[in-house]
């Protein structure tokens, strides 16, 4: 777990779920699905992208649980709570990871555009 307990995010899924995106989760989520920060923060992302997005978010904490996360465990687990529950949650871990830097407080994620 993360030594500052600041920039996590608290989540209602199956149980309290801590929810951060600190550099390696960053890094693993663009690598893995060439989102750049800059779609992210203005929300060019789908729901597909989403559940990547809070795999990565979560992973850390399922780790320090003792448990192997997979996207489609995410997939469930999302399915379980409202959409403006767990977009909000997101959007918050994204505010704190980012706060401070280049002027970015209180910019938050966009929520998912629609694949056209």
């Amino acid at each position: 777990m993360s030594n500052n307990k600041n920039d996590v995010v608290i989540i209602k899924l199956d149980r309290d779920r801590e929810l951060r995106f600190g550099h390696k989760a960053l890094k693993r989520l663009t690598a893995s699905t060439g989102i750049d920060l800059e779609n992210l923060m203005d929300g060019k992302i789908d729901f597909e992208q989403v559940e990547k997005i809070m795999f990565y978010g979560l992973e850390q904490d399922a780790k320090a649980n003792g448990e192997t996360l997979t996207i489609e465990q995410v997939e469930d687990l999302l399915d379980g709570v409202p959409i403006d529950y767990y977009l909000e949650k997101m959007s918050e871990a994204f505010e704190k990871s980012f706060a401070g830097i280049g002027g970015n407080e209180g910019n938050a994620v966009g929520k998912p555009q629609k694949n056209k």
